[in-house]
Parts: C-alpha cells; structure tokens; sequence
C-alpha cells in the first residue's frame, strides 16, 4: 500500500512572514488593549489621571513664557508671542514624546515578547497612540487661544496644520522604529534619547524666529537648520495657528511649502527605513530580552 506524501499547506506562512505593519493593523483590538494598558499604567494610582495632560503643558509653557517672553523680552518682539510659543510647543512634545515612548516600547514590554507572539510593531505604534492621545489636551488649549485672538477656520491653515502634523507623525514613527529596535541591543540609547529632547527643543523657531539664526549664524548653519524636516512643521504649525491672529511683517522661512515637501519626503524615507532595520532586528529580540 502506498502512502501519498503530505503536501505543505501553502497557506502556512512564517510567523510575522507577511508583513508587521499590515499585522498590526489587522490586530487593532490588540493594538487598543495594549495602549489602554499603556495609560492605566502611566496613571495607576493618579488622582488627575489623563488631567496630567493638561497640567504638564501648562506648565511647561508657563515657564517658557516667563522666562523667554517676559524676561527676555521676547513677547515685545513677536505678537501674541504666546500663541506663537504654544504652536511650536504643543507639535514639538508630541514629537518628542513619540520619540521617548517608542524608544522604550519593546524593553518595556519584554514578559510579553518572551512569552508571547504578536507583531512585534504593535509596541511602538501603541506607543504613538498614546502619545496621540496626549497631544489632544494642548492641541485642544491651543486651538481655544488661537480662537480668542482671532483665528478662523481657513482652508489653506487648516492645510498647513495637517501637513505640518504629518511631518511631526511619520518622523516620529519612523524614527521611534529604528531607536526602539536598537535599544534592545544597546540600552544607552535611551540616555542619547533623552539627551536630544533637550536639543530638538531648542533645534526649532519655538522660542525665537528662524529669523534669529540668519542675523546671528554662518551661512551653511542657517541651511543646515531649515533642512531640518522639525523646523518646516513648526512653521506650518505657527502658520495655521498663530498667523492669522497676528500682524503682517512677519516672513516665514522662504519656500515654507517647497521644504515642507522635502522634509515629507525625508520623513516617509526615515520611516521605511526604521521599519527596515525593525523587521530585520526583530527576529533576536526575545533573545537579547
């Protein structure tokens, strides 16, 4: 009696074979647990909870202002400086907190990458939810003072506002990639994370204008700023949200939406190749953890 030989199912495919981005969007309900879970543990224990996300801008920007706009002048020399600061400010955290959150994402979860399969991609995107989500409290502050100095709904800043936010977005995402699949190699990433929050924040017109680097700085400094893809989002920010409510006299930087398509593109590539360095690293993870 002979026995046919067992075929191979061609629909089994290799875990994680066909792609963990796509997989992480097929497991949205995953995707919602583990950012649900990501916040109960940021404010376990919390009297505010998620009204720490209205405390911690408030803050920061009172310092900011005070410091920079009151004692330093700076509120005589840009109107509705306030505006103009909080603009910059509320897209810089969300950058930076991306940043921060998704460099930690898979050491952080490590019981759950030892022990269990899922889309390894599900980490850092839980983490930019989660920063999303922090980002709606002073977005939100914003867009009440913007309102009461002015501003309006227009087409071309809502446009502006959108696309400087994808910029913010797709750089974060693409970047938190390629830091959170290196840090569980070399843990001193997150010391170097952390270091450059510090120097994108003062990397970018958010406390002073662009204006300030051409007066003051060498030719080739002042390109190498405005090739940086944060400085174009800051400024579509501040153009959809500060400019309508403020005076004329003042130029943003020149070719804004030219360089804001640069920098688009700069940061769909930094994406693709974070997930390309992701994908290939992944595979060591439980085993480095």
């Amino acid at each position: 009696m002979t026995v046919a030989p067992v075929r191979a199912d061609g629909g089994l495919r290799a875990p994680g074979g066909d792609g963990g981005l796509r997989q992480t969007l097929r497991n949205k309900y995953l995707l919602r647990l583990l950012v649900r879970r990501e916040l109960r543990a940021r404010y376990k224990g919390s009297l505010l909870g998620l009204g720490w996300s209205y405390v911690r801008p408030a803050v920061h920007f009172g310092v900011y202002f005070y410091v920079i706009g009151v004692f330093l002048g700076m509120d005589d020399r840009i109107e509705n400086f306030p505006i103009y600061l909080f603009a910059g400010m509320v897209l810089i955290n969300l950058f930076t907190e991306t940043l921060h959150s998704t460099t930690r994402s898979v050491t952080g979860n490590a019981a759950l990458v030892r022990k269990v399969f899922l889309p390894r991609e599900l980490f850092p995107a839980a983490s930019v939810l989660v920063s999303l989500v922090h980002f709606l409290p002073g977005f939100a502050i914003l867009l009440g003072g913007a309102v009461a100095t002015g501003w309006r709904p227009a087409p071309e800043a809502l446009g502006a506002a959108l696309f400087g936010f994808t910029i913010i977005v797709v750089l974060g995402f693409g970047l938190g990639l390629l830091c959170a699949a290196v840090n569980v190699f070399f843990r001193d990433l997150e010391q170097v994370v952390d270091i450059s929050v510090i120097v994108i924040t003062w990397s970018v017109p958010m406390i002073y204008p662009w204006t300030h680097v051409r007066e003051h700085a060498p030719g080739w400094v002042l390109d190498v700023y405005l090739a940086n893809p944060l400085v174009s989002a800051v400024s579509l920010f501040q153009r959809a949200f500060w400019l309508p409510g403020a005076g004329g006299g003042f130029a943003f930087p020149p070719h804004l939406y030219l360089s804001a398509g640069a920098a688009l593109a700069a940061s769909v590539l930094v994406s693709i190749a974070g997930h390309a360095a992701f994908s290939r690293m992944q595979a060591r993870f439980a085993q480095e953890l």
